[in-house]
């Protein structure tokens, strides 16, 4: 499971996409003489269930849904979505005081990644970033909200500069805002480059590596963020904002925003630092809604809106196939005797784009085919742009399955580092010497719940993506039939990806 390579390193399974690197897989990092660290299956067991019921199950269940749907009142997804439970109202006085602290351990942890071992299980620098932020955040950003609008290091040492030396001198003036064609694509960008780290670069655990990608990628966004604004950057050159801001969108939580300026509707009677950089103060009331209730009123999507979330979910599915005996045969590699990451980086940036392509193919020509079933006087941008937003159940349910042994496994580890980040005999916060328990992932036991809980969650998420694609389906086509034939394509195509990504988690794959 989480077992050390011969490098000092551990075995990971894809962790896609990282926390703070991406912006710089650079030539001197990938040319420096590095040791070869693995980042390989967290699942290292051939699954020996009847995984052929469980795949037709699902994909029955899938098509079921879409039959429901189409069989219930027109107005049912929007009834569904529109009830909410208030819960009580807040402020965001000290979101710029989290954001500090979380700075300020952003800083101890690179500085373990420097100065502390170099074994990604004692360094917290690898298991926080590829654990807990990237896993455990993640998930929590999609059951409870933007979370990351709190926690991200940026917006409170941006908040501080620009006290420290007037808004109105680091604001950024007009001709220097991002221009409306570039849209998500730095974030696009940003996040490839990041995937590709992650899944390709040949030792993506080394701490110091990692500390060193990670505080270049801070710094770059902060410089980025003090010439074209942290509102403007954030929303579409930081890519991990703008994929948690995606997720955040699934949440059972939701924020009133009303009377939030950031990212804001009613902009027009703001003074121009109120309306750029979202200087008022945010706050609003908390209420509880239905998974994918925000989903429902979403805009549409740019192009770069659309790639970026087909990435999302491209490069996690690549990471779990890559892995997997049928991959690596098909370029004659022996499953046994994998070379190591260094010999196969041009298979595996291949497959990376050849995984994005296939996916964003299959997904156009199913809304393609879908606006001519229902004769949609729609563009295909427009409809595009609204039913990719179907997407986010899915990439999530396939995040919060890849990685679920990553985060039972090496969040023990992650807890134990932390309280000796500097590997000093500490124990800062209790954990250092708590054992282990990796049985939680291993053992034919563990094999059948984890699989039951895994293949439950893909199920419901493509189910809970039929519901979402309904909905928005029901915004362009507003007659019964339209809607429905509209959404047959695209449900074609969900029932076709739960049973990939079911084999995902039933077919040998590398350990």
């Amino acid at each position: 499971m989480s077992g050390r390579t011969e490098g000092g390193a551990k075995d990971h399974c894809g962790r896609a996409y990282s926390f703070w690197t991406g912006a710089f897989i650079c030539s001197a990092f990938i040319a420096s003489p590095t040791p070869a660290f693995a980042h390989a299956s967290d699942r290292g067991h051939v699954l020996l269930l009847p995984t052929g019921y469980y795949v037709a199950g699902g994909a029955f269940a899938v098509a079921a849904s879409f039959l429901v749907l189409a069989l219930l009142p027109p107005d049912f997804p929007a009834r569904f979505w529109r009830r909410r439970l208030p819960l009580f109202a807040f402020g965001d006085g000290a979101r710029a005081v989290v954001s500090l602290i979380s700075f300020a351990g952003f800083v101890i942890l690179i500085a373990a990644g420097l100065f502390g071992s170099r074994d990604p299980l004692s360094n917290p620098l690898p298991l926080a970033i590829w654990t807990l932020l990237w896993v455990g955040l993640v998930l929590l950003q999609g059951l409870f909200g933007n979370l990351w609008s709190w926690l991200n290091p940026w917006y409170g040492p941006w908040r501080v500069i620009s006290r420290l030396f007037g808004n109105r001198k680091i604001v950024n003036r007009k001709t220097w805002r991002p221009p409306a064609w570039l849209g998500c694509w730095p974030a696009f960008a940003l996040f490839f480059a990041f995937a590709w780290f992650e899944l390709i670069d040949p030792a993506p655990d080394d701490p110091a590596r990692l500390a060193w990608a990670a505080g270049l990628y801070w710094l770059l966004s902060f410089a980025a963020m003090l010439v074209f604004g942290y509102r403007d950057w954030t929303r579409r050159g930081e890519f991990l904002t703008v994929f948690l801001a995606m997720v955040a969108r699934f949440a059972l939580l939701e924020r009133d925003e009303g009377k939030r300026n950031e990212g804001g509707r009613n902009e027009g009677g703001r003074n121009e630092v109120e309306r750029k950089e979202g200087e008022r103060k945010e706050g609003g009331r908390l209420n509880l809604c239905w998974p994918g209730a925000k989903l429902s009123n979403a805009a549409p999507l740019s192009l770069s809106g659309i790639a970026f979330l087909l990435l999302a979910l491209s490069s996690v599915s690549f990471d779990g196939l890559s892995k997997t005996f049928f991959w690596l045969g098909l370029f004659g590699i022996n499953p046994l005797e994998v070379p190591g990451r260094t010999a196969v980086i041009g298979i595996g940036s291949f497959g990376l784009v050849l995984t994005f392509v296939l996916l964003a193919a299959a997904f156009i020509i199913a809304i393609v085919l879908g606006q001519h079933l229902a004769g949609s006087p729609h563009s295909l941008s427009q409809a595009a742009g609204l039913l990719v937003w179907s997407i986010v159940p899915i990439a999530l349910a396939y995040h919060v399955a890849h990685y679920l042994t990553a985060l039972l496994v090496d969040g023990q580890y992650a807890l134990a580092a932390l309280s000796d980040p500097f590997t000093l005999g500490w124990n800062l916060f209790g954990t250092a010497d708590m054992p282990i328990e990796a049985g939680v992932a291993a053992g034919a036991g563990s094999a059948w719940w984890l699989w039951n809980f895994q293949a439950g969650v893909i199920i419901i998420g493509h189910m809970l993506a039929v519901l979402v694609a309904h909905g928005l389906a029901w915004r362009l086509h507003p007659r019964p039939a339209g809607a429905a034939l509209s959404q047959f394509p695209l449900t074609v195509l969900m029932i076709a990806y739960t049973v990939f990504g079911l084999w995902l988690l039933a077919t040998p794959s590398v350990g």
